[in-house]
């Protein structure tokens, strides 16, 4: 297909998804960005070619270009470099898979100049929601959600009046941890948390699964994306992670979107939208399901889903301080300086300590999560 994307988050997980679908779907790679994993960004920039490559951390930037000094390749930095990345000419799409808030002021670039935007960043949405989605539709830039859960959500509503909607229901696998109880818990180890039964994902997005943060924050980006207020959105435990996600109609029935549990066909779909292509996924013979199983989350066991939900009635720049307390949060629960409980915690002690601004600008949303990281990484002296 004739077509040219910008990449920003290459080197993680659905960046290098992207990249597969991109060569089966013959799409060009305009530009590429990423953090600090050189080795593969240098791969992939001579397998791909991009005229721009940008790099978010500074001492990784100057690294890069020694790398790639034989190469025609516009080498950029930090946040504007992601920004010029975001606005590279030629690009259709712009795929924003960086991790945490990094991905908010590109994907704004990207909606300022009408692009079509593949969205695998959540913490954009959650964090400035109402800012993105106007700019968004103030310059008539699609946003194609490539999370699994909301993949499903946008191709069960097929353009449906929402005001026939009754319900959206995420599904969630449970993660490592489904079953257990809260004193089961209380001694677990990064290990322990990344070892997620279905998916293969980042370390942060896997240990949100492990919390069922990640099930919170994609309430609050799905009420955002569907414009479907948060007492609508229901969470239900599917470990099999075959249902992706449901839509429950005013009439009671219910449309399910069902695959392998494969983040290439939502990964494509963003791009090839409206149109259906033949994928590297393989197909889903129904007759070797065993069973598909359904189940309320324990909500005393995994807290952090219960928070979320709530901050997602709140809105303002609470989801902002949720988000990024929590990034924080699990930052330091990798490193070792703080429990699995800890991070529920510390979100709670952030949300309480810095409080809440209704009706937010960038700016304040901005400085809400610079408070909420230093709150929680002072709180512990890091």
């Amino acid at each position: 297909m004739s077509m040219a994307i910008s990449l920003l988050g290459s080197t993680g997980s659905i960046g290098r998804q992207t990249l597969e679908a991109a060569e089966l779907l013959g799409i060009r790679v305009r530009a590429l960005g990423c953090d600090t994993n050189l080795r593969l960004l240098e791969e992939q920039t001579r397998k791909f070619r991009p005229a721009i490559v940008a790099v978010n951390d500074e001492d990784a930037c100057r690294d890069f270009k020694a790398r790639v000094r034989d190469i025609d390749v516009r080498v950029v930095e930090g946040t504007e470099g992601l920004i010029e990345a975001a606005r590279v000419p030629e690009a259709d799409a712009v795929v924003t898979a960086v991790v945490g808030t990094a991905g908010l002021f590109p994907t704004l670039a990207a909606a300022e100049m009408g692009r079509r935007i593949a969205l695998a960043n959540k913490e954009t949405l959650v964090c400035a929601g109402e800012l993105v989605m106007a700019c968004a539709r103030d310059h008539n830039s699609e946003i194609i959600p490539v999370d699994s859960e909301h993949s499903a959500l946008f191709q069960c509503l097929n353009k449906e009046p929402r005001e026939g909607v009754k319900n959206l229901i995420l599904t969630a696998s449970g993660g490592p941890f489904r079953g257990k109880g809260k004193e089961e818990l209380t001694d677990v180890t990064p290990e322990m948390a990344l070892r997620h039964p279905n998916w293969s994902m980042g370390k942060k997005v896997t240990i949100d699964s492990a919390t069922m943060m990640n099930k919170g924050l994609e309430v609050i980006e799905a009420s955002h994306l569907f414009s479907i207020p948060p007492e609508r959105i229901k969470v239900v435990v599917h470990p099999q992670s075959i249902v992706h996600s449901m839509v429950e109609y005013n009439d009671n029935s219910v449309i399910a979107q069902l695959s392998l549990p494969d983040m290439r066909l939502p990964i494509q779909y963003a791009l090839t939208w409206p149109d259906r292509r033949q994928s590297l996924v393989p197909e889903l013979d129904m007759t070797k399901l065993s069973a598909l199983t359904f189940a309320a989350p324990d909500t005393d066991a995994f807290p952090c889903l219960a928070l979320a939900m709530d901050t997602a009635r709140v809105r303002g720049t609470a989801c902002a301080v949720l988000n990024a307390a929590n990034e924080a949060a699990v930052d330091l629960f990798l490193r070792g300086k703080l429990s699995f409980y800890g991070i529920y915690e510390s979100v709670c002690a952030a949300l309480e300590h810095i409080g809440n601004i209704p009706d937010p600008t960038l700016e304040d949303i901005v400085t809400a999560d610079i408070l909420a990281k230093s709150y929680v990484y002072e709180r512990y002296k890091t």
